[in-house]
């Protein structure tokens, strides 16, 4: 069952698995897995729905990168409220906890793609580079935020 993060309450990275992001879009999903360590986030290809079973796909991922958690990028609006996209990453994450069975985690999102476009502005990045970068800053930032909970430093 996918579940929002309580602040709060951080786990702790556990040594010898990695950690899938997953920026979600309606036609093509950014990735990103960590290294096994847990201390940064690497992008992989841009998954686009149109070429195949986005399950299939990230099943493969997990098998292939030994991944113990996934985590869903969460784009709630600005004032915090839910949006249509937002339920889409909720429903996504239901679907991919009940049929890939690793645990899975929804990660505030706001602006991640934004961010993601103001770095590559100018560079001649199309919508995969911009997505797959997107899961990499989603990634980091839950990666980060682990890490501070197992250092025992405050947010």
């Amino acid at each position: 069952m996918a579940r929002f993060i309580d602040r709060e309450a951080r786990p702790r990275m556990t040594p010898g698995g990695r950690i899938l992001a997953i920026d979600p879009g309606k036609r093509r999903v950014g990735l990103a897995v960590s290294d096994e360590l847990g201390i940064t986030a690497q992008g992989l290809d841009t998954f686009d729905r149109k070429s195949g079973d986005l399950f299939e796909h990230l099943s493969r991922l997990v098998a292939g990168y030994d991944v113990f958690e996934i985590v869903v990028g969460h784009p709630v609006s600005m004032s915090g409220r839910p949006s249509a996209s937002s339920l889409d990453a909720e429903a996504l994450a239901e679907k991919i906890s009940l049929r890939i069975g690793v645990p899975v985690q929804l990660w505030d999102e706001r602006l991640t793609t934004e961010e993601a476009r103001r770095v590559l502005r100018g560079a001649r990045a199309d919508k995969g580079v911009v997505d797959r970068t997107a899961a990499v800053f989603i990634l980091q930032g839950y990666l980060d935020w682990l890490r501070r909970g197992s250092d025992g430093a405050g947010s």
